[in-house]
Formats: structure tokens, sequence, C-alpha cells
């Protein structure tokens, strides 16, 4: 083969190469993804167990979260089996702190509203015991305990709440919570039984005992006798 024609192999093969494409080197950076270096919150669940799981993965908001939703019942039930009284707010805020602590052990996720009421029972029990000792109902003037009514209430209205906290004061107080969380706060049995952790017949005995020393006391008032009548007469 001459020059010329090794010259124009060289050049057949040259072309040749030319039109097959050249595979680019792979690149080892990561696909930039939408949104890169933005944190999405999700939505805390709607349900009571959903609610704790968050809380136990440790999202901060379902902290607060907790309260919000829960506040509510377990100020109702302090009001109910206290009264108006001063403390409730501190001992609302014992309850959920109490709750946090333990929150992780919570056998029953789903009975949250229930399990607080429990510690809000157990926290009021604790302190209307430490009252009696110190004899604080005794000594505090019916004036200078606060009103909480959600409405203005008439000075009739007003007098006979306060005498009927009076009288449940006088009572033990086992049976003045499970008389108030049945017949103020309206709770069936069951309810009652399970948060404040006794079986259904030792709730029905608290009941019944807290009733009769009630109406022995009230029927014996001079501002709670008038109502009774009344209730009494009515069909």
């Amino acid at each position: 083969m001459s020059f010329r024609e090794d010259a124009g192999e060289l050049k057949r093969r040259a072309a040749r190469h030319a039109m097959v494409p050249t595979r680019k080197a792979p690149s080892h950076r990561a696909p930039k993804q939408d949104g890169e270096g933005q944190l999405y919150h999700l939505p805390l669940p709607d349900s009571d167990s959903g609610l704790v799981a968050a809380f136990r993965a440790g999202r901060e908001d379902a902290r607060a979260e907790i309260v919000r939703r829960c506040a509510p019942d377990v100020e109702r039930v302090l009001h109910r089996v206290l009264g108006p009284d001063s403390e409730i707010e501190d001992v609302a805020h014992e309850v959920f702190m109490a709750a946090f602590v333990s929150l992780g052990a919570l056998r029953h996720p789903h009975a949250l509203r229930s399990w607080l009421v429990s510690i809000a029972i157990r926290k009021a029990r604790k302190l209307i015991r430490r009252r009696t000792r110190w004899r604080f109902v005794a000594s505090v003037a019916p004036a200078e305990l606060p009103e909480r009514e959600a409405v203005a209430a008439s000075a009739e209205v007003t007098e006979a709440l306060r005498s009927t906290y009076r009288i449940l004061a006088r009572l033990p107080v086992d049976d003045r919570i499970a008389f108030t969380l049945r017949h103020v706060d309206e709770m069936d049995l069951v309810s009652v039984a399970e948060v404040t952790e006794v079986s259904l017949a030792t709730a029905k005995r608290r009941i019944a005992r807290g009733q009769r020393r009630f109406l022995e006391l009230a029927r014996k008032s001079d501002i709670l006798a008038p109502w009774l009548e009344t209730e009494e007469r009515e069909p």
C-alpha cells in the first residue's frame, strides 16, 4: 500500500470516529431537589393516640397542642370538684407538668383525656386534704373566694353556689369527689369509676354516701333548703 493510500485510509477512519458520540463522564453530584434547605412541619394528628405518638417522637409542638386540646376538660373537672377557687390555674399547670413526665409510659394513648382527668382528680384530692389539715375552708370568709361563673349570676344563685361548696367541704374527700363528678359534672357511673381509679361498686358507694350527707346538711341550710324543696316538688 502506497503512502497516499495509507493517508486516505487514516482520513476515513478519522471521519468514522468523529461520527461516534462520545460518552460523558458520570457525574457524582446529587440532583438538586425542589425546596432544598427548607423545613416543612407536618400537621399534628387529629387523634389523641396520634398526638401522644408525636410527643414521644420528640415533636416540640405536640406538648403545646396537648395543653390546648385537653386543658378545658382538666379545668372543668377542677372547677366542679373544687368550686370557685383561686388555685385552679396552678393545679391545672401541675397536672400537665406531671403528665409530661410520665406520658411516655401511658399504656392506652387513646385514653389521654381521661388519664389527664385522673391526674387532675388526684391533685384536687391532695389539695382538699391539705386544706382540711390546715382548716383552710373554715378560716376563709366566703366573700374572699373568687367568682368563676361563666356568666353573670344573680346574688341568690351566687350565694347558693357558695353554700353548696361550703357543704361539700364537710364531706369526706373521696365521697365529695365522686358526688361532684356524678351530680355536678354529670359524668356517667363508669367514667366516675375510671377517672377516680376505683371499681364501679366503690364509685357507687361513694356517690351514695356523698349524696346522703350532702342532702342531710343542705336541708339544714337556710339558703339551700328552699332550693331542695323546689326541686323535690317538681315532677
